[in-house]
C-alpha cells in the first residue's frame, strides 16, 4: 500500500521514521512519499519537502515566511492528490497538518490519520471540530488524552503506547552502567533552544553552587548548540557538559533540574528526582495567563499523566534561585525523594508496555484492510 506522511520537525522526523519501519514490517509492498527529515529518508521512499523548509518557530519567522509556508501547503496537496496514496498519516505539527488534512478530506476519500494527537488539551481546544471533522483515526502517545477526547469530546481515539517509554525501556536494556564515580551527579536539563538556556541555565548554576562540593554537577548539551555559546555561562563554574549523552547522563544522575516537554518524563522513567524550572518574560503576567488560559493545571508530562504534582513545577513567578535550590534540597535524600521514586511508579504503569510504532502500523494496516 502507499502511505503519504507529513512530519514538520526533528521529532516528528524521529517518530515517523519508527511508524515507517514498523509499517514494512506488516506491508512488505509498503510505499513512502512524505514530507519529512533525514531518518525517514534513511528508512527509504521519496521525499518531497525536508522539514526544515516547513519549520518556522514564533510569531515573526512565520509572518516573514508566509509565502513559503502557504506555497508548501498548495504543493503538498497537489503532491497528495497527484499520487492518491492509500493514506495519510500526519505527524504531531498540527498548524501545517490539520489544515492539509482539511483539504484531502474535503476533496479525496483518501482517509486521515493522526500520530501523535495534536495538544489540544493544553490550549486551542477549539481544534476538535477540525479533528472530528476531518481526521479518521487519531493515534495517542499519552494515556491522559484518552479520557480528554472520548469523555469530554465524545470522540473516539487509540492510545498506542508512549515512544519517549519505548526508547529508554531499549537503553536501558542495553546499558551497562559503569562504577559510581567518587561523587553522585545531579544532572542539568536546561532546554533545547538559546532562549530557553539563556532564561534558565544560570539560576540552575546558582542554585547547584553550594553542593558542588559533594556532588558531581553535569549539563546535558542540547543537539545543534555550539560549545562557545555555553561557555558564558559554564566557564569558571565547575561545571561538565556532555553531548548526544542525556540517556547516559540521567542513567548515572542522582537528581536533575529539568526545564518542561519530553525531557521531564525521560527523566521520570530513568527514576531521577527532579525539579522542574522554567523562567518566563514578565513573569507575574505568565502566571496569572497560565491559571487563566491555559486549560490544564500543570507543564511537566510527569504530573499531566499522574494528574497530580509528582514533581514540583517552578515556572514564571515560581521561578527563582532560592525557591529551586530549596526543593533541591528535597529530593537530595529522605523521604520526599522517596515518594517521588514510589510515584514515577505509578506513571510508568499508566504509560504501559506497548511498543507504539509497532502497535500504530498494526492498526493502521489492518484498519485499510478492512476497508
Amino acid at each position: 500500500m502507499k502511505y503519504y506522511l507529513i512530519a514538520g520537525e526533528a521529532s516528528g522526523d524521529l517518530h515517523a521514521s519508527h511508524l515507517m519501519k514498523s509499517l514494512k514490517e506488516f506491508d512488505d509492498n509498503a510505499e513512502f512519499r512524505f514530507l519529512g527529515g533525514d531518518l525517514m529518508t534513511a528508512v527509504g521512499g521519496t521525499r518531497v519537502r525536508h522539514y526544515r523548509e516547513l519549520a518556522y518557530m514564533g510569531f515573526i519567522p512565520v509572518l516573514l515566511h508566509l509565502p513559503t509556508i502557504f506555497s508548501n501547503m498548495r504543493r503538498c496537496k497537489r503532491d497528495i492528490v497527484n499520487w492518491h496514496p492509500d493514506c495519510v498519516i500526519l505527524v504531531d505539527y498540527p498548524g501545517f497538518n490539520l489544515n492539509i488534512a482539511k483539504y484531502v478530506k474535503s476533496k479525496t476519500n483518501i482517509p486521515v490519520y493522526y500520530y501523535i494527537s495534536p495538544k489540544i488539551w493544553a490550549w486551542k481546544e477549539y481544534r476538535i471540530k477540525n479533528i472530528r471533522r476531518d481526521v479518521d483515526e487519531l493515534f495517542s502517545i499519552l494515556p491522559f488524552e484518552v479520557p480528554f477526547f472520548e469523555l469530554r469530546h465524545h470522540y473516539p481515539i487509540h492510545y498506542v503506547g508512549n515512544p519517549t517509554a519505548d526508547e529508554v525501556r531499549e537503553f536501558l536494556s542495553a546499558y551497562e552502567k559503569p562504577a559510581l564515580s567518587t561523587k553522585p551527579i545531579i544532572a542539568l536539563l536546561a532546554g533545547s533552544r538559546r532562549q530557553e538556556i539563556k532564561d534558565n541555565l544560570p539560576a540552575m548554576i546558582e542554585a547547584v553552587r553550594p553542593y558542588m562540593c559533594n556532588y558531581q554537577v553535569v549539563l546535558a548539551g542540547a543537539p545543534g548548540i555550539e560549545e562557545s555559546y555555553y561557555d558564558t555561562f559554564l566557564r569558571g563554574k565547575g561545571i561538565d557538559v556532555v553531548y548526544n549523552q542525556t540517556y547516559p547522563l540521567l542513567a548515572k544522575a542522582h537528581a536533575a533540574l529539568v526545564t518542561s516537554g519530553t525531557a521531564t518524563l525521560e527523566t521520570c522513567l530513568f527514576k531521577v528526582p527532579q525539579v522542574v524550572c522554567y523562567e518566563t518574560p514578565l513573569p507575574c503576567l505568565i502566571g496569572w495567563l497560565r491559571k487563566k488560559v491555559l486549560k490544564v493545571k500543570y507543564i511537566s508530562l510527569v504530573n499531566l499523566i499522574a494528574d497530580r504534582e509528582v514533581v514540583t513545577e517552578l515556572v514564571a513567578d515560581t521561578f527563582s534561585v532560592t525557591n529551586i535550590r530549596r526543593e533541591l534540597e528535597k529530593i537530595l535524600d529522605g523521604s520526599v525523594r522517596q515518594a517521588m521514586l514510589d510515584d514515577y511508579e505509578e506513571v510508568c504503569r499508566q504509560l504501559g508496555n506497548q511498543k507504539a510504532p509497532e502497535q500504530t502500523a498494526k492498526l493502521i494496516y489492518t484498519l485499510l484492510s478492512n476497508q
